[in-house]
């Protein structure tokens, strides 16, 4: 127990002092999960949308695959992205290899069938009188789409957390993409793993109690969102 409660002491002394490399690697997270989560929910919502809201043949394998990708290892989705953006890979030449760019694509992959899944479910659970009164009145599909979302954001909330719980936590792709390299692609949980088999806890305990108020924060926000909306 002593080098645990010697781990949080030194974990509070590195985030007070500002360490430099151990706020690296937060801002490092803080990017690549931002732009991932960016690009989830504003292609996502749309299609989540479309697959809760239209009949089309094929719909119920198309739901299939899409909930059959929720549970992608992290590890196969950075197999696959290292695959293509490697050197010998179709976008090799882009120099997307150990980029934040890089991870912020795989972090996509693993969010976007959470954020489809999620509010396909939610569009679907909608009253379908709305539906049929919204086009009674002359509603546009714009309009339709508007109202329909904004009758599912209670859903939408959750999927946002949801995916965004998924993208802080992931370790597979942001190693296997990203390199783990110190000042520029090590993100929290790859340097929380690297410097746990190193056996310096303190750094890992400090990125971990960051981790944790990310995750808290984030909660906080949107809970306190849905209250309001």
């Amino acid at each position: 127990m002593e080098f645990i409660l010697e781990g949080l002491v030194k974990a509070c002394q590195l985030l007070v002092q500002g360490d430099r490399e151990t706020y690296s690697a937060i801002f490092a997270t803080v990017k690549v999960s931002s732009i991932s989560m960016t690009v989830s929910l504003l292609l996502g919502i749309p299609l989540g949308y479309l697959l809760g809201y239209l009949s089309f043949p094929g719909k119920k394998g198309v739901r299939t695959v899409v909930d059959t990708m929720l549970a992608l290892p992290t590890v196969f989705i950075g197999l696959v992205v290292y695959a293509f953006i490697s050197s010998r890979g179709p976008l090799g030449e882009a120099g997307l290899l150990f980029t934040l760019t890089g991870i912020a694509i795989g972090q996509c992959i693993l969010a976007l069938p959470i954020v489809i899944a999620l509010t396909a479910t939610s569009v679907e659970s909608l009253d379908r009188v709305l539906r049929l009164t919204l086009k009674s009145l002359g509603a546009s599909p714009l309009q339709i789409f508007m109202t329909s979302i904004w009758e599912a954001r209670m859903g939408l909330l959750i999927a946002a957390t949801t995916a965004t719980g998924r993208v802080l936590t992931e370790v597979g792709i942001s190693m296997m993409v990203g390199g783990n390299i110190k000042w520029h692609t090590r993100t929290i949980t790859t340097a929380i793993a690297m410097e746990t088999s190193k056996g310096q806890f303190a750094t890992g305990i400090a990125l971990g109690l960051v981790l944790l108020i990310m995750a808290f924060t984030i909660n906080l926000a949107l809970s306190t969102l849905r209250r309001r909306v």
